[in-house]
């Protein structure tokens, strides 16, 4: 079950952590880098969108052999889902 309130939260702390940074891309990739899986979460129609930023090798894992082994994750906030895919691929380059 997804826990939206911990979603926020998160996105919240991250949202605090990159804008008291003077090096707001480079700490956005520590945040990414630190966690197995980067999920960014917005507004949409249903109340809360989620992408995976990062990590959905791990959670097809997870989904597929039902594992609870340990892995980080974090919540960054976008404003859509297409911020979250622009974000995903400029990762990853």
């Amino acid at each position: 079950m997804i826990d939206f309130d911990e979603l926020r939260s998160l996105a919240d702390e991250i949202r605090h952590f990159i804008q008291m940074s003077e090096d707001k891309a480079g700490a956005l990739r520590v945040v990414v880098t630190a966690h197995d899986v980067v999920l960014g979460i917005y507004p949409s129609d249903s109340g809360m969108g989620l992408h995976v930023i990062k990590g959905a090798e791990v959670l097809r894992h997870i989904a597929s052999t039902d594992a609870t082994g340990d892995y980080t994750h974090t919540a960054i906030a976008v404003h859509n889902r297409e911020q979250a895919i622009f974000l995903q691929e400029a990762l990853a380059a």
